[in-house]
């Protein structure tokens, strides 16, 4: 462990191993910090934090503030952090309300770039990216893989599917199925996120049948209902379908279209 002289560190805070901790930087009251975390030099993690094993929070990041939120009268909820995540300058991640799932949850090796905001409530899968001063409201959602451009806002209480791609500068005011691409303010749907589901090594066969299902939706002029009758009558049946169709019938915000 190795702790700046400087640093102001509660003693009701918890520290791994290998922790390292820069100068001028504040960990608080109820802060739990995992092994070999590095805490770069005047970053606050300021109450009921959880962080994990082996994460790099970089200088001036703000992490456990109050949520910024009217309905919030002080309850004491937290932010979770997994693995392996790097949280880049200027970052800030705030606590949740006791609404919704209580928490403001974050999971594995995700990259967080400068000047990101992620609001009470937000939860964030693994490996997500997020570009520099992307921008998320309370109580959104975004799962595995996603990937966020810079200088996008996106409102509360939306979801952002596995393998999504948010073009840079979107305004994003409706739910993001799972493997597309979307950009613009408002944002409208650019197709599959190929190039990204190449990388990541998903089959032809698998692309071919997510292309079949992405058109029924649209670009075949059919009520999203009846799209979704068709894709489950003749596209096959593969968890990547699946999963395309099952997050359009749960959304209650409605799809970018």
């Amino acid at each position: 462990m190795n702790i700046h002289p400087t640093a102001v560190v509660s003693s009701e805070a918890q520290l791994g191993e290998g922790v390292q901790i820069g100068p001028y930087a504040i960990i608080g009251p109820d802060v739990n910090i995992g092994s070999n975390t590095f805490i770069g030099p005047h970053a606050v993690i300021e109450r009921h934090a959880d962080i994990g094993d082996n994460c790099r929070i970089l200088q001036f990041a703000s992490i456990g503030g109050d949520p910024q939120d009217l309905k919030y009268r002080g309850e004491d909820t937290r932010v979770v952090i997994g693995n392996n995540n790097v949280i880049r300058e200027f970052v800030t991640i705030n606590r949740a309300t006791s609404a919704d799932i209580g928490v403001t949850k974050i999971g594995d090796n995700n990259l967080i770039m400068a000047y990101c905001h992620v609001a009470h409530n937000c939860k964030l899968g693994d490996f997500v990216v997020m570009a520099n001063s992307a921008n998320l409201a309370g109580h959104i959602h975004i799962d595995d893989y996603a990937i966020i451009g810079g200088l996008t806002g996106i409102h509360q209480f939306t979801r952002i599917g596995r393998h999504a791609f948010v073009g840079g500068a979107s305004a994003i005011a409706r739910d993001v199925p799972p493997f597309t691409t979307v950009a613009g303010n408002h944002a409208k749907p650019y197709g599959l996120n190929i190039v990204g589901l190449r990388r990541r090594g998903f089959a032809e066969e698998t692309l071919k049948a997510l292309k079949q299902a992405y058109k029924l939706v649209y670009r075949s002029s059919l009520l999203l209902t009846d799209a979704l009758k068709r894709i489950r009558a003749e596209v096959p049946d593969i968890p990547e379908v699946r999963q395309f169709v099952e997050f359009i019938e749960e959304s209650e915000r409605g799809i970018c279209r």
